[in-house]
Protein backbone atom coordinates (compact mmCIF):
# COMPACT_ATOMS: atom_id res chain seq x y z
CA UNK A 1 0.00 0.00 0.00
CA UNK A 2 1.51 3.58 -0.84
CA UNK A 3 0.65 6.44 1.11
CA UNK A 4 -1.91 8.90 -0.34
CA UNK A 5 -0.12 10.84 -2.37
CA UNK A 6 1.30 7.76 -4.20
CA UNK A 7 4.34 5.38 -4.68
CA UNK A 8 6.72 8.04 -6.15
CA UNK A 9 6.79 10.10 -2.80
CA UNK A 10 8.90 7.75 -0.96
CA UNK A 11 11.16 7.01 -4.22
CA UNK A 12 11.31 10.73 -4.34
CA UNK A 13 12.29 10.67 -0.56
CA UNK A 14 14.93 7.91 -1.36
CA UNK A 15 16.51 9.27 -3.94
CA UNK A 16 16.47 12.46 -2.20
CA UNK A 17 18.61 10.87 0.75
CA UNK A 18 20.99 9.18 -1.65
CA UNK A 19 21.52 11.74 -4.06
CA UNK A 20 21.41 15.04 -1.84
CA UNK A 21 23.13 13.11 1.47
CA UNK A 22 25.16 10.18 0.53
CA UNK A 23 26.41 10.95 -3.23
CA UNK A 24 27.23 14.28 -2.57
CA UNK A 25 27.54 15.22 1.01
CA UNK A 26 28.87 11.67 2.20
CA UNK A 27 31.19 10.90 -1.01
CA UNK A 28 32.04 14.28 -1.92
CA UNK A 29 33.03 15.68 1.56
CA UNK A 30 35.09 12.71 2.78
CA UNK A 31 36.56 11.96 -0.31
CA UNK A 32 37.70 15.54 -0.27
CA UNK A 33 39.19 15.04 2.84
CA UNK A 34 40.80 12.01 1.56
CA UNK A 35 42.35 13.79 -1.48
CA UNK A 36 43.31 16.65 1.01
CA UNK A 37 45.63 13.90 2.63
CA UNK A 38 46.91 12.32 -0.06
CA UNK A 39 47.74 15.75 -1.83
CA UNK A 40 51.82 16.04 -1.29
CA UNK A 41 52.60 18.41 1.99
CA UNK A 42 53.81 22.04 2.07
CA UNK A 43 57.29 22.66 3.09
CA UNK A 44 56.14 24.25 5.94
CA UNK A 45 54.35 21.48 6.91
CA UNK A 46 56.92 19.18 6.68
CA UNK A 47 59.84 21.64 8.04
CA UNK A 48 56.64 22.02 11.53
CA UNK A 49 57.09 18.33 11.84
CA UNK A 50 60.73 18.07 12.45
CA UNK A 51 62.49 17.79 15.59
CA UNK A 52 63.06 21.49 16.92
CA UNK A 53 66.79 22.78 16.89
CA UNK A 54 68.59 22.52 20.01
CA UNK A 55 72.16 23.88 19.51
CA UNK A 56 75.64 23.29 18.74
CA UNK A 57 76.14 22.81 22.18
CA UNK A 58 76.53 18.97 21.97
CA UNK A 59 78.06 18.69 18.67
CA UNK A 60 80.47 21.16 20.05
CA UNK A 61 81.30 18.64 23.36
CA UNK A 62 81.20 15.38 21.33
CA UNK A 63 84.28 17.00 19.77
CA UNK A 64 85.73 18.46 22.78
CA UNK A 65 85.48 14.94 24.41
CA UNK A 66 87.19 13.31 21.19
CA UNK A 67 89.27 15.78 21.10
CA UNK A 68 90.44 14.92 25.03
CA UNK A 69 90.49 11.20 24.80
CA UNK A 70 93.01 11.40 21.74
CA UNK A 71 94.96 13.94 23.39
CA UNK A 72 95.39 12.18 26.68
CA UNK A 73 95.71 8.90 25.69
CA UNK A 74 97.30 8.65 21.96
CA UNK A 75 100.49 7.36 23.65
CA UNK A 76 98.93 4.24 24.73
CA UNK A 77 96.41 4.15 21.23
CA UNK A 78 98.85 5.91 18.69
CA UNK A 79 96.02 5.32 15.87
CA UNK A 80 93.66 7.16 17.80
CA UNK A 81 94.11 10.36 15.67
CA UNK A 82 93.01 8.48 12.56
CA UNK A 83 90.27 7.03 13.39
CA UNK A 84 89.17 10.58 14.93
CA UNK A 85 90.12 11.87 11.57
CA UNK A 86 87.84 9.36 9.87
CA UNK A 87 84.88 9.96 12.02
CA UNK A 88 85.04 13.44 11.72
CA UNK A 89 85.12 13.07 7.97
CA UNK A 90 82.09 11.03 8.77
CA UNK A 91 80.14 12.79 11.19
CA UNK A 92 80.14 15.98 8.77
CA UNK A 93 78.29 14.30 5.97
CA UNK A 94 76.15 12.51 9.03
CA UNK A 95 75.14 15.98 11.10
CA UNK A 96 74.66 17.96 7.13
CA UNK A 97 72.19 15.43 6.47
CA UNK A 98 70.45 15.37 10.05
CA UNK A 99 70.39 19.29 10.28
CA UNK A 100 68.53 19.17 6.37
CA UNK A 101 66.59 16.73 6.79
CA UNK A 102 65.71 16.09 10.29
CA UNK A 103 65.94 19.45 12.47
CA UNK A 104 63.96 22.48 12.16
CA UNK A 105 65.65 25.52 10.49
CA UNK A 106 67.18 27.36 13.15
CA UNK A 107 66.73 31.19 13.75
CA UNK A 108 69.62 33.25 13.12
CA UNK A 109 71.31 34.83 16.17
CA UNK A 110 74.18 37.46 15.89
CA UNK A 111 76.85 35.81 18.17
CA UNK A 112 80.08 37.20 19.00
CA UNK A 113 81.77 33.63 19.43
CA UNK A 114 82.23 30.41 20.22
CA UNK A 115 82.09 29.72 24.10
CA UNK A 116 83.24 26.24 23.95
CA UNK A 117 85.88 27.37 21.51
CA UNK A 118 87.74 28.41 24.98
CA UNK A 119 87.68 24.69 26.05
CA UNK A 120 90.07 23.50 22.91
CA UNK A 121 92.44 25.60 24.76
CA UNK A 122 92.53 25.20 28.02
CA UNK A 123 92.76 21.67 26.55
CA UNK A 124 95.98 22.72 24.09
CA UNK A 125 97.63 24.79 26.59
CA UNK A 126 98.80 22.15 29.10
CA UNK A 127 99.95 19.73 26.47
CA UNK A 128 101.74 22.00 23.97
CA UNK A 129 103.14 23.42 27.55
CA UNK A 130 104.25 19.49 28.28
CA UNK A 131 107.38 20.31 25.51
CA UNK A 132 108.75 23.83 26.79
CA UNK A 133 111.08 22.44 29.44
CA UNK A 134 112.90 19.95 26.60
CA UNK A 135 112.74 23.28 24.36
CA UNK A 136 114.28 25.24 27.82
CA UNK A 137 117.14 22.94 27.31
CA UNK A 138 117.89 22.53 23.89
CA UNK A 139 118.03 26.51 23.36
CA UNK A 140 119.51 27.51 26.93
CA UNK A 141 121.20 24.39 28.46
CA UNK A 142 122.37 22.05 25.82
CA UNK A 143 126.10 22.19 24.96
CA UNK A 144 125.70 21.02 21.04
CA UNK A 145 121.68 22.58 20.90
CA UNK A 146 120.34 18.76 20.85
CA UNK A 147 118.12 16.81 22.98
CA UNK A 148 121.57 14.66 24.18
CA UNK A 149 121.76 14.88 28.21
CA UNK A 150 118.40 15.83 28.60
CA UNK A 151 117.35 13.22 31.20
CA UNK A 152 120.36 13.73 33.34
CA UNK A 153 119.22 17.55 33.31
CA UNK A 154 116.20 17.29 34.63
CA UNK A 155 116.70 14.74 37.48
CA UNK A 156 117.79 16.04 41.06
CA UNK A 157 119.95 14.56 43.36
CA UNK A 158 119.02 13.51 47.08
CA UNK A 159 121.14 12.00 49.99
CA UNK A 160 119.48 9.01 51.44
CA UNK A 161 121.06 10.10 55.07
CA UNK A 162 118.94 13.20 55.12
CA UNK A 163 115.77 11.10 55.22
CA UNK A 164 113.61 12.63 58.16
CA UNK A 165 113.06 9.88 60.71
CA UNK A 166 111.08 7.31 60.45
CA UNK A 167 109.70 8.31 56.77
CA UNK A 168 112.93 6.04 55.05
CA UNK A 169 111.85 3.34 53.23
CA UNK A 170 112.20 -0.32 54.94
CA UNK A 171 112.95 -2.45 52.13
CA UNK A 172 114.74 -1.95 49.22
CA UNK A 173 116.19 -3.90 45.78
CA UNK A 174 119.35 -2.32 46.00
CA UNK A 175 121.88 -2.26 48.81
CA UNK A 176 124.99 0.28 49.36
CA UNK A 177 122.79 3.24 47.94
CA UNK A 178 124.18 6.61 49.22
CA UNK A 179 122.26 8.85 46.48
CA UNK A 180 119.19 9.17 44.69
CA UNK A 181 118.17 10.53 41.75
CA UNK A 182 114.42 12.06 40.98
CA UNK A 183 112.71 13.76 38.96
CA UNK A 184 112.64 17.48 39.89
CA UNK A 185 114.72 20.96 39.61
CA UNK A 186 116.20 21.54 42.58
CA UNK A 187 119.60 22.31 44.36
CA UNK A 188 121.39 18.83 45.14
CA UNK A 189 122.12 18.19 48.93
CA UNK A 190 125.85 19.82 49.05
CA UNK A 191 124.39 23.02 47.30
CA UNK A 192 124.48 25.89 49.68
CA UNK A 193 120.20 25.82 49.89
CA UNK A 194 119.98 21.87 49.29
CA UNK A 195 116.84 20.78 47.79
CA UNK A 196 115.22 24.13 47.28
CA UNK A 197 114.31 24.95 43.83
CA UNK A 198 117.20 25.65 41.17
CA UNK A 199 117.49 28.30 38.55
CA UNK A 200 116.53 25.38 35.57
CA UNK A 201 113.16 25.37 37.65
CA UNK A 202 112.47 29.17 37.57
CA UNK A 203 113.60 29.25 33.92
CA UNK A 204 110.74 26.43 32.75
CA UNK A 205 108.50 28.16 34.89
CA UNK A 206 109.32 31.45 32.71
CA UNK A 207 109.04 30.03 30.29
CA UNK A 208 105.71 28.32 30.78
CA UNK A 209 104.28 31.53 31.66
CA UNK A 210 105.32 33.38 28.83
CA UNK A 211 104.29 30.48 26.43
CA UNK A 212 100.29 30.47 27.83
CA UNK A 213 100.53 34.24 27.99
CA UNK A 214 101.15 34.40 24.06
CA UNK A 215 98.85 31.26 23.52
CA UNK A 216 96.38 33.21 24.79
CA UNK A 217 97.13 36.24 23.65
Amino acid sequence: MCAPPGCLIELCIQLSMIMLGKQLIQNNVFEGGDMEEERPKQQFNKDFALEPFEGVSPEYMEMIIQYGFVSLFVASFPLAPAFALLNNVIEIRLDAAKFVTEIRRPDAVRCKDIVLYYLYDCLSVPFIAFFVPKIVYQFMYSVNGTMNGYTEHSLSYFNVSNFPAGTAPTTTLFTGVSMCRYKDYRDPPWAPEAYTFSKQYWSVLAARLAFVIFFQV
